[in-house]
């Protein structure tokens, strides 16, 4: 993740240089909108692999969180303690205790 932004970064300050250089040096704010817009097209199409790669380990972890939540808590959690204490507690077996 940091690669690709740092490719990012790179890739507007090649446009930036670049329009400076072709002559946009004496408008800022048209240098670098010139070079956002600029930057942003270059970027989608330059660096396609690198975000569908991203995109890829994101998902995976985000499909590995959801197994782990639908399998259920451990059975050795607190958390799994504490739902047991709840159900003794709620059993009306256990009300004259």
């Amino acid at each position: 993740m940091v690669r690709y932004s740092l490719l990012r970064i790179l890739i507007f300050f090649g446009f930036v240089f670049l329009f400076w250089l072709i002559g946009l040096r004496d408008n800022t704010l048209l240098l670098l909108g010139a070079s956002a817009l600029a930057s942003a097209a270059a970027s989608y199409i330059l660096l396609r692999g690198m975000r569908d790669d991203i995109t890829a380990k994101l998902l995976e972890r985000h499909e590995a969180k959801l197994e782990a939540k639908q399998s259920g808590p451990d059975p050795d959690s607190d958390e799994a303690a504490e739902d047991a204490e709840i159900d003794r507690a709620d059993d009306p077996r256990n009300a004259d205790r």
